[in-house]
């Protein structure tokens, strides 16, 4: 007999973590040039959160599977990390910074990928509910992203550690509240991580991930200081970061249904294309508000398409006990070592060249994702 789902208790985790990504992907770079710090820093030290992402995950998701504790290792990680963040209140130099980013941020990225396991455990069959909870994350970075963009229009950007730490508190406390569950008998003990990734379509998969993530440099890194710099207040900025997410939940709404009509393989390369036009909106017509709008709409694509249809392959290509590493490697390669490249060359790039050209080369860096899949991936992926 299926076990109810404790739908609230997992939309509780999704809504805190990502009112921590609302709080620190727009702000935390003008929080870096409050401090002074310059576009090349400020991408360095940007990039270091996205860089032990490469690894981190992975190392958490082994342990997880290899002892099948993956609540466990979530709630003693994400402690540690709000611990390891309390360091950042009173911390003004760039190595003491990225050191303490460096220890946060390694204990911090154990928990999603093994988060997103423990949930896909509960749904068990059901899971095409998976996106009718992780909709509350989304609706945790809108209400973070608004608020402390309304608070910065009439406060300083000094209050961004502390407002992170409240976010980073919520997600721990959440976890203590999820029940454990037992995971379901798996038919591929006898399959290796290795093995999945010798297969064109499964590292084929990975790269265009890598590539995607990589174009979303300049925007998770920059886009704030980008609209700053082109008139628009810190209310403003807030507004068009959450319009993005909210047609984000539109489509974690309605994308079970896609999944079953149009397959996930075809939503991914849809995702891939449609995010190659919103960096070129962005490169060309930043100034022109309707066009603004519309390129922020299309985080639909860029951000709720895309993972929806990803996870759908993860659960595909890593089934069974191969699922937290399965989940690690997808985002260690792309929220990690792509976001981590991406952001490292967009500081560089921001300097020698411009920021239009930035995003340019960010959408040129999509095609390329689109032309893996075009090579590498069957229209549709049974369970291998």
């Amino acid at each position: 007999m299926a076990h109810a789902v404790p739908y609230f208790r997992l939309s509780a985790f999704y809504l805190f973590y990502f009112a921590s990504i609302g709080i620190f992907m727009p702000y935390w770079s003008v929080y870096l040039q409050s401090l002074g710090f310059t576009p090349v820093q400020i991408g360095e030290l940007f990039a270091i959160p996205l860089a032990t992402k490469i690894y981190a995950p992975y190392l958490w998701g082994w342990l997880a599977d290899r002892h099948g504790r993956h609540l466990e290792i979530i709630r003693w990680t994400t402690f540690v990390a709000l611990v390891a963040f309390a360091f950042v209140i009173n911390l003004r130099s760039f190595l003491g910074l990225a050191l303490t980013l460096s220890v946060y941020s390694f204990f911090w990225h154990a928990a999603l990928p093994q988060f997103e396991a423990v949930t896909i455990n509960h749904l068990g069959e059901r899971r095409e509910r998976y996106s009718r909870i992780r909709l509350w994350g989304s609706v945790g970075f809108i209400v973070a992203v608004t608020g402390l963009g309304y608070w910065l229009e009439h406060r300083g950007i000094d209050v961004l550690p502390v407002v992170m730490m409240v976010a980073l508190g919520g997600i721990w406390i959440s976890s203590l509240l999820i029940p454990p569950v037992r995971e379901p008998p798996h038919a591929h003990v006898h399959l290796s991580a290795l093995h999945r990734l010798r297969q064109p379509a499964v590292w084929g998969f990975l790269l265009a991930c890598f590539l995607m993530q990589a174009s979303h440099g300049p925007y998770y890194a920059f886009l704030s200081i980008y609209l700053k710099d082109h008139g628009y207040s810190a209310t403003a900025i807030g507004q068009l970061w959450a319009l993005g997410v909210v047609a984000e939940i539109g489509v974690f709404l309605l994308v079970h249904r896609w999944l079953l009509r149009i397959g996930a393989v075809r939503l991914f390369q849809a995702a891939i294309l449609v995010t190659a036009l919103r960096w070129v909106l962005l490169a060309e017509y930043v100034d022109r508000l309707p066009v603004l709008l519309l390129a922020q709409s299309l985080h639909a694509a860029s951000y709720g398409l895309f993972h929806a249809s990803a996870i759908d392959l993860v659960n595909r290509f890593f089934p069974g006990k191969l699922q937290g590493r399965g989940q690690a490697l997808y985002a260690s390669l792309s929220f990690g070592l792509g976001n981590a490249v991406g952001s490292l060359a967009s500081g560089h790039l921001w300097t020698a060249t411009s920021p239009e050209t930035t995003y340019l080369v960010a959408a040129a860096v999509c095609l390329a994702g689109f032309g893996v899949t075009v090579a590498l991936l069957p229209r549709r992926i049974a369970k291998l």
